[in-house]
């Protein structure tokens, strides 16, 4: 117990570090990556543009950062890096970095992986499948993929599914937004000028209309909510001094936030969808508060012809400041996407601000401060950018709607077995037979076919990307996963760790159904002495940090020593990989036939990562008497995986949540107590039929 208090110490301050802002971890890594960016070579240039020679590079830095290629002085397309662009970041939680070139007709001209630290090695998969997998994207038309056209993308590489996705993904992304914001692509039709770049001063933008400003001072705003029942001060302050602008075009954007800001503000945005800066100071807030409750802008209103919405907490990015020297203080500032079925940027349309009290009659006063916004004419174009696909994560959840339908059918039904087990384990038939099929579903559709296998691996990643820049993208590339990681985070906090692996671990199945097996044809068990397993508990935990710690050094050398999970091996690939994993994998399994779960009990560093935040449980639902322990030691005997310790008290940390002990608990015919208070209850009848 001593050991585990101080891990959960340990990682406590791993996360702190994580997160610490300012100068935080992250920052300083991210600062340190970009650094690392470096000029193509010669070679690598004559290679991305399919080995033409004598091209020459020039860097530029708007409105997108990269080189400008070109041939005896003219331009023939531009080469970016996807860490520089979009910051790509692989399942590992480092940055993955692709020089990705595009040429003048909207198309790829080629990729080159300059970078990557993601476990595939393990896999049998080596960097250079990855590298020939990259080179397959030369010659993609970035409208046919935007389409979705099929088979215009290389097939993912099938055992490194979320790797080569988010590697497809960040090409992807890259390519169009070099093609919408460089002036590299022919295009057709008319709207927002999204190539050109000029050095602006705040005062320029205001004057020329691409900034647009209103204010509201305090005795303006006093009349005209004088019913109110909490007067506004009086005063010549500002109420509300609003500045209103669309930031899509790079003179406004890239000036007003900052190239590095601008560029992921605009990568974050879905196909079609615009960007709207909304700042304010004064008295009065534009976001207000409500917004955290009901995660919809109810004081912001924008409206065009006669469409009217409010912007939502999911379309809505916070500024803490300008970047242009210029510009004012402002107590706030917000960015609005907002989409493309409801709003076309180069019309004109209106932002308003309200502003609301109660009267004393319980009513409510509404003030209503608009800004009529249009895009100043230099800044619309006959250009059109081509259309982003859809990111990676969206098609992969469209495809996979069978599998997440069925994990999230049983994640129903392992929720209704756990919120009523007293029913559940009141019929011992019931549970046994119920549990028996519930871990055949989990290993054979769960694990072998729908590929839901946690792994230690997850948890490094996820902690390497609060270091390197925290992305939901990266994760919601395996809807399985992600959903069955959504689940067990809730179940730490109802059960603890029981609840994935005594339940939903498809190695953690196969070792008990091959246990019950064991049993049925009477191979002989071995009782671990409590004493001994104590200690024996160790190695997971020990294994676990050595794998955190090491992945802070080496990502590559911590997937290599997280092969001591045989998950990849008897799931991922099916007993199909190379002799030594597979004996290792076998060996665990026979080990498990004398001793059940030998290897959850002894040697996972999942199921330690899972125990540390399981200590936040707020419930405790296995029931257990004040006699258990001291008076009967029957569940001790039985429980299988010796989470019962000699006085009765039930590990959490160890027990995997069969309900076992429940279904004793509850058995008349079995429980020592419940047998014991029988027997007594049956002493007066029988002395009263003697008498």
């Amino acid at each position: 117990m001593l050991l585990v208090r101080v891990l959960a110490v340990f990682l406590s301050v791993v996360a702190a570090l994580a997160v610490w802002q300012p100068g935080s971890a992250a920052t300083t890594v991210a600062s340190e990556e970009s650094i690392a960016v470096t000029r193509p070579d010669q070679e690598q240039v004559s290679h991305l543009f399919g080995g033409r020679q004598s091209l020459r590079i020039s860097r530029r830095e708007n409105p997108v950062p990269g080189w400008l290629v070109s041939s005896a002085n003219v331009s023939i397309g531009f080469i970016a890096s996807s860490w520089e662009v979009v910051r790509s970041v692989g399942y590992s939680g480092r940055p993955i970095d692709i020089l990705v070139a595009v040429d003048r007709k909207g198309h790829i001209a080629g990729a080159e992986l300059v970078r990557h630290n993601e476990p595939i090695l393990t896999l049998g998969i080596s960097t250079a499948d990855i590298r020939r997998y990259v080179d397959e994207f030369s010659g993609i038309d970035l409208v046919s993929a935007a389409a979705g056209k099929p088979g215009e993308l290389p097939d993912i590489i099938s055992g490194a599914t979320v790797s080569t996705g988010v590697i497809r993904d960040a090409i992807l992304r890259t390519a169009q937004i070099v093609t919408s914001q460089s002036a590299i692509a022919q295009r057709t039709g008319s709207g927002i000028d999204r190539v050109s770049y000029e050095p602006l001063p705040w005062r320029m933008l205001e004057t020329e209309g691409a900034i647009v400003a209103t204010t509201v001072k305090l005795d303006e705003a006093r009349t005209a909510l004088s019913t109110a029942k909490n007067q506004v001060p009086d005063g010549e302050a500002a109420f509300l001094d609003l500045r209103v602008a669309v930031i899509d075009p790079p003179t406004i954007g890239a000036n007003l936030l900052g190239q590095a800001d601008f560029t992921r503000i605009m990568a974050a945005l879905a196909p079609g969808e615009s960007a709207l800066l909304v700042a304010s100071r004064g008295l009065h807030s534009h976001r207000g508060t409500a917004w955290r409750r009901s995660d919809i802008f109810d004081r912001v209103e924008i409206t065009q012809g006669n469409r009217v919405f409010k912007p939502d907490a999911d379309h809505y990015q916070r500024i803490d400041k300008l970047a242009i020297e210029d510009a004012p203080a402002f107590k706030e500032i917000s960015v609005f996407a907002l989409p493309a079925e409801q709003f076309d940027p180069a019309q004109p349309f209106q932002v308003a601000v309200l502003a609301s009290r109660k009267t004393a009659d319980g009513g409510n006063v509404e003030m209503r401060i608009p800004v009529d916004y249009t895009l100043p004419p230099r800044f619309l174009s006959q250009a059109t950018a081509v259309q982003q696909a859809p990111p990676l994560w969206v098609s992969s959840w469209q495809n996979k709607r069978l599998e997440i339908a069925g994990v999230l059918v049983m994640l129903t039904a392992l929720g209704a077995i756990l919120f009523l087990q007293s029913a559940f384990v009141k019929r011992p038939r019931l549970w046994r037979w119920g549990r028996a099929a519930f871990l055949t579903v989990t290993l054979v559709w769960l694990g072998w076919i729908a590929g839901g296998q946690l792994s230690v691996v997850q948890v490094v990643a996820f902690l390497q990307s609060l270091v390197n820049g925290f992305q939901w993208e990266t994760f919601l590339i395996e809807p399985v996963i992600f959903i069955l990681w959504g689940f067990v985070a809730l179940g730490l906090l109802f059960w603890g760790r029981g609840v994935y692996c005594g339940w939903l671990c498809p190695f953690g199945a196969l070792q008990e159904l091959t246990n019950i097996v064991a049993q049925r044809l009477r191979v002989p068990q071995i009782a671990v002495p409590f004493v001994v397993q104590e200690r024996l508990w160790a190695i997971k935990y020990t294994l676990f940090v050595i794998i955190l710690g090491l992945s802070f050094y080496s990502v590559e050398q911590a997937q290599m020593l997280a092969e001591a999970e045989p998950f990849k091996t008897a799931m991922t690939m099916r007993f199909m990989r190379a002799w030594p994993f597979v004996l290792f994998a076998v060996a665990l399994l026979v080990a498990g036939l004398f001793i059940e779960r030998f290897y959850c009990r002894y040697l996972c560093p999942l199921g330690a990562a899972l125990a540390i935040p399981a200590k936040l449980k707020l419930f405790d639902w296995l029931r257990r008497r004040s006699q258990c322990g001291r008076e009967c030691r029957l569940c001790e005997q039985k429980c299988t995986v010796g989470a019962i310790d000699p006085i009765g008290r039930i590990n959490p940390n160890e027990c995997v949540l069969c309900l076992r002990c429940q279904v004793i608990y509850h058995d008349p015919s079995t429980c020592t107590i419940l047998k014991r208070r029988a027997t007594r209850s049956a002493r007066p009848v029988q002395q009263k039929g003697a008498s």
